[in-house]
């Protein structure tokens, strides 16, 4: 075990003072523009976060992403409310809109009318879930206030979610960045399946 010296105090110090910030504007980032991939930064901090003052660097991780994550979802949809409002719409639900095909976004209003709030939270954990949903209260005139009791929940749980997938990256290997490599993988791994496996279902048979 290295030996806990003043100038290495100082160094992860440092690291932190940097490192949170920098993930609470890139996940917020993510959460406005959703092209970033926030679950593979949430998992690869958390593998970093096991190296250092584990659990207080992970409980750290968990509040900068879930917040982080929250106040983006809260700010994308307060610009979609606008666009509904607006006669000329805005770029902000174009761009929603365009993420969300018709056929999901059907699915999406379909279960949102079923099960109501319920579905926010598991929007979160579906990969690419989010946008048909959010925009599905949207088209359904949810107030910001009831959509952001729904979605605390739902960031909670998605963060605590790519935590753990972090951790189990983290966990198989002895250095850092080879967990990082590991929890990325992973991530990559979740969003892509459920793409392959739509793309099963549809594919013709003879």
């Amino acid at each position: 075990m290295p030996a806990v010296t003043p100038v290495s105090l100082v160094s992860e110090a440092t690291q932190q003072a940097i490192g949170y910030p920098t993930l609470f504007l890139l996940v917020l980032a993510g959460a406005l523009v959703p092209v970033i991939p926030t679950g593979a930064l949430v998992s690869s901090a958390a593998v970093v976060a096991m190296h250092r003052t584990a659990p207080f660097s992970l409980a750290m991780v968990f509040v900068t992403a879930s917040l982080a994550a929250f106040l983006g979802d809260a700010a994308l949809y307060w610009l979609g409310r606008r666009g509904l409002k607006s006669k000329n719409g805005s770029r902000w639900l174009e761009a929603l809109r365009s993420r969300a095909s018709e056929g999901r976004l059907e699915q999406a209003q379909e279960k949102l009318a079923a099960h109501g709030v319920a579905v926010l939270v598991l929007s979160r954990l579906v990969p690419a879930g989010r946008i048909p949903v959010m925009l599905a209260c949207l088209l359904a005139r949810w107030p910001i206030r009831r959509f952001s009791r729904g979605n605390l929940p739902a960031c909670l749980a998605w963060a605590v979610t790519y935590q753990l997938i972090g951790i189990l990256g983290g966990s198989l290997f002895a250095e850092p960045w080879q967990g990082v490599v590991a929890a990325i993988a992973l991530t990559l791994l979740i969003s892509v399946v459920p793409t392959v496996v739509r793309w099963v279902r549809g594919f013709p048979r003879s």
